[in-house]
């Protein structure tokens, strides 16, 4: 079942989205796998005390993106093939790198300079 120890709340985002990224992070990372069982919808929102409703919501929106299958009864289980990972990897990377660049722009880095700083840093990942 996947856990949500490492969940913490950030300001000014609405819980539901905050959720849904935690399982697209994790799908993305491969910590969360295809199969997966979700905590149920009253045990996760006791476990971040959140209301039930906000928890319905997360679980709605992943189900209508096909992120997740829920069952009359049943648990819900993450539904995350190589393709809908390669997708999350894809999209999730877009979304921070979009943010960076803005971020940059607004402090007047020019693209050479962003460019420059973006080689040095991934060439000092690379050999950590």
């Amino acid at each position: 079942m996947i856990q949500f120890d490492s969940f913490m709340q950030a300001e000014g985002v609405p819980i539901y989205q905050q959720i849904i990224r935690y399982v697209k992070q994790g799908i993305a990372a491969g910590t969360i796998r295809d199969g997966e069982e979700l905590p149920s919808r009253r045990v996760l929102s006791a476990l971040l005390a959140v209301n039930p409703n906000t928890v319905q919501k997360a679980y709605r929106m992943m189900e209508e993106e096909g992120l997740v299958e829920s069952h009359t009864g049943a648990k819900s289980c993450v539904h995350a093939d190589a393709g809908r990972v390669a997708a999350l990897r894809q999209e999730l990377t877009e979304t921070e790198l979009r943010a960076m660049v803005r971020s940059m722009k607004r402090m007047g880095l020019d693209r050479q300079s962003a460019w420059s700083l973006f080689e040095r840093l991934y060439a000092e990942e690379e050999t950590e």
